[in-house]
Parts: C-alpha cells; structure tokens; sequence
C-alpha cells in the first residue's frame, strides 16, 4: 500500500460567491501579483462533509461537531427520570471532557437590576465546539447513567480515558482531525490535508446592483423598487490541491481497512462534486470537477500550486490549466526524480479519460492488505 494519495482538481464556476468573506464579498487571494478567487480549506472540508456522496457511503461511522453535547447528556438524563439539577449537574462534568464549560452567571445582587439568565439547556455548553465520535457519545452517556444511579465519576483524567478515544470509527475525525484543549492526549492529527482552492486566473471581483419589488405595492405608489442591494461575484477554474496519508487515516480507523476504503472512495467522489454552499440559491453554481489527476507514492507530497502562479490567460482557461499542471509536474520529475508510483486521471470530454469510479477504486486500492 502507498502511504500517500494526492489529488489535483481542477473545477470551473460561474458567476458565483460560494465563499463569502467578513463583508459578504468573494474571498480572494493575491497570487503571483495579480487577484484571485479563493475559497478556504475550512469551506471545501465541510462541503465535503455534508456532501450526500460523502454521508451516504458512511451513514453511521460520522461524527459530530457541536457545543451542545453536555445538553444531549442531560435531555438523555431527564428522560431517565433525572431531576433538572441533577441532570445539568451531571451533564457540566461529563461536557468539560470535551472543552471548558460556560459558566453558570452569579445572580444579581440588586433586585432592581436585570436577571436573565442562559436557557438551561445553555448552561452545559462548551465554549468550544468539539468533534465527537459516536462510540464518545455512547460512552459519554453510559456514564452520566452511572452518576446518576448514584456511582461516583472518576477524576477528570481517568473518566478522560473512558470516554474519549485516540482510534474509533469516526471517519471525518479521522480524516479533519481535532484538537481538545483541556485533553491533547486525545487529539487526532488529520489523515487528510485540504489546500484553500484559487483560481488559475486572474478574476477582478464585480459587483451585481440587484432590486427586489414589492408585490403588494399598487400603480398608484412610487414606482421604486422594495429592496437595493450590491452582490459580489466572480468566475474561473479553481485549483484544489488534496493530500491523504493513509497509514495514518488507518490508524485513526482503529486499523479497520474495510472502513478505510469505504472512505477514501467517499471522499474522492465528495472532492468531484462537494461546493461550498454559499449563494448558490442565487447562482446555482452546482459543479463537478472538469479534471482530476490522483498520484500514489511513498515520497514526500507536493503540491502543484505553483503551475499557476503566472495566471493562465483569457482563452481556453480549463485546456491552459490542464497544461499548466502537467507541464508543472514533468518539471518537478526532472528535477527531483519521478516521485510517484502510479497515477490516474479523469478529463471530461477527452477520450481516453478514465471514470470517477475508476477514481474512487484506485484511492482505496490496497487498502484490504494494509493491516
């Protein structure tokens, strides 16, 4: 098995913002001296995510991200028959395995002065959100079911080792990683490193003045719209680089190399499809990837980034790309040596492309014998 699976893509889109910066504008990047389009890694992971191509090969090997899952502790302990103080007390100390509680607000002192407290289901927030896998929150609740049958909790570190877990079948914590402040013996490094995506070309953000009517106005009124509004767009072929280390993604799969499989396929056919969600009601910006080259090999990873700091020009963007990236990468061989043991590609519209199925079996190739 090949330690490594790298993936370059590369995905044109309209007129979009899929996204969005603090002042509801296109990211955007400068590169080799001139504005690109870019949309963050954090963005495109959870696309990847989210992506049906992605939950429904791992429905019930996910996990899940949330502040709220001291609160999930004590609506299971209210259902037990817990009392509400019980209940929250128990949820605070199983939640603070996870990241520091928020703290319970001191009353007023003056009877004068406002008093309004969190909802209680807030009180057993973290601060943080956290990554937990199902067999954490399984084990988180079978605890809180033994304080509340009156057993005594272990000490924060000890109760740390029988819930949280450093290999589980947690596929998207196995592939993102996760860092827990208050309990970094239980972080995981992330098996899958994601590239902020840019464009190949040079993209100059524009701006569409749009109007919204209002259709209970009457004929008689003024005759001026509801609603002005700006919205930044632009359009251009992204590059996305993704690097996988497998040994480590098995590893955080708890050796399991059906699994492992099973999601590296997932996560190749998420990469062709996934987008980020932003403004795509108003764009419609549902892409596929027009190009993927996927590399295994033992060597050190590269990106082929740099293909593109010269941006490509105003003619054929997708064909100058394609040859930008392979050109890129024969350099690369020149120099260091051909640094990968075998490859293959998806080109739409060439003929001697190969599938995305085709694609998805070669990630995981190997990956039965792995153990």
């Amino acid at each position: 098995m090949s330690r490594f699976v790298q993936m370059h893509i590369l995905t044109a889109y309209p007129p979009s913002n899929p996204n969005r910066d603090d002042l509801g504008r296109p990211k955007t990047a400068v590169i080799g001296g001139v504005p690109r389009m870019r949309v963050s890694s954090q963005a495109l992971k959870r696309a990847i995510r989210t992506d049906d191509a992605f939950r429904s090969a791992l429905m019930g090997n996910l996990g899940e991200r949330t502040q709220r899952m001291g609160d999930e502790v004590r609506k299971h302990l209210l259902k037990q028959g817990a009392s509400e103080d019980k209940a929250l007390e128990i949820a605070r100390n199983i939640a603070s395995l996870f990241g520091k509680v928020k703290p319970i607000p001191k009353k007023k002192d003056s009877a004068s002065e406002a008093d309004n407290p969190p909802p209680t289901e807030q009180l057993a927030f973290t601060e943080q959100l956290a990554f937990i896998s199902s067999e954490e929150r399984a084990a988180a609740f079978e605890w809180a079911e033994k304080a509340l049958a009156g057993e005594a909790l272990p000490k924060e570190k000890e109760l740390a080792k029988q819930v949280l877990r450093t290999a589980d079948t947690a596929v998207d914590i196995a592939m993102f990683g996760r860092m827990l402040a208050d309990n970094p013996d239980f972080n995981r490094d992330a098996a899958v490193q994601v590239a902020h995506a840019f464009t190949t070309n040079r993209v100059d953000i524009e701006d569409d003045y749009y109007t919204a009517v209002d259709d209970l106005k009457t004929a008689e009124e003024d005759a001026g719209a509801g609603f002005i509004g700006e919205a930044g767009f632009g359009a251009g072929v992204f590059y996305l680089y993704i690097c996988v280390n497998r040994v480590l993604l098995l590893e955080n799969l708890a050796s399991d190399t059906e699994l492992a499989g099973r999601a590296l396929s997932a996560l190749v056919r998420a990469a062709a499809t996934a987008s980020p969600s932003g403004k795509k009601n108003s764009f419609a910006n549902h892409v596929r990837a027009e190009y993927m080259l996927l590399e295994s090999g033992d060597s050190q990873p590269r990106s082929l980034a740099s293909a593109f700091t010269k941006p490509v020009g105003s003619g054929n963007q997708l064909a100058e790309s394609v040859e930008a990236l392979k050109k890129k990468r024969t350099a690369f061989a020149k120099a260091y040596g051909r640094d990968w043991s075998d490859d293959i590609e998806l080109h739409v519209g060439a003929d001697d492309s190969d599938t995305l199925d085709e694609l998805a079996a070669f990630a995981a190739v190997g990956m039965e014998n792995a153990a």
